[in-house]
């Protein structure tokens, strides 16, 4: 059986719990996804038609840099792959990501982390980002579930 990986981005540690949690219920190796500049609070505030997440969100083609690039991923079988719900959608580091990684063949498993939408099509947005790779919609892990009900939803994935 191959390795699994967690890999997150956390704009303001929500989502970075949600991936320890899931981290230890599925026996996987944990990753941070971090941008080269962080995010500043001004940044996220999505009320501000000028702030950094929105004008990165609204321009489909925007990468942000990644602090590093993660190294290692022939090991992964599985991937999952968590962030918070921006725009109904994944964050555009989340393809910066992607595309910086050969995920051919492998399975990405999505959660995310959400004040309110579901993943819309996030799966399928992201399809073009990891070619090759199978990406399944996953689960909002909002909240603290417990790792009993992280157990039973991995089960279920068959992964």
């Amino acid at each position: 059986m191959s390795k699994k990986l967690v890999a997150y981005f956390s704009a303001s540690g929500v989502t970075r719990a949600a991936a320890q949690n899931l981290a230890e219920a599925a026996g996987a190796d944990l990753y941070e996804i971090r941008p080269a500049v962080p995010y500043t609070d001004a940044d996220l505030d999505w009320m501000n038609k000028k702030s950094r997440s929105s004008v990165e969100m609204r321009d489909k083609t925007f990468r942000p840099p990644l602090a590093e690039k993660k190294t290692g991923l022939s090991g992964y079988g599985v991937i999952f792959l968590g962030f918070p719900i921006w725009w109904y959608t994944a964050p555009s580091i989340i393809r910066t990501f992607l595309e910086a990684g050969d995920f051919a063949g492998k399975t990405v498993v999505l959660f995310a982390t959400s004040g309110g939408s579901g993943f819309g099509s996030t799966a399928k947005d992201l399809q073009g980002s990891a070619p090759g790779a199978d990406i399944r919609e996953g689960r909002l892990l909002n909240g603290r579930p417990s790792a009993a009900s992280l157990k039973k939803w991995l089960d279920a994935l068959g992964v």
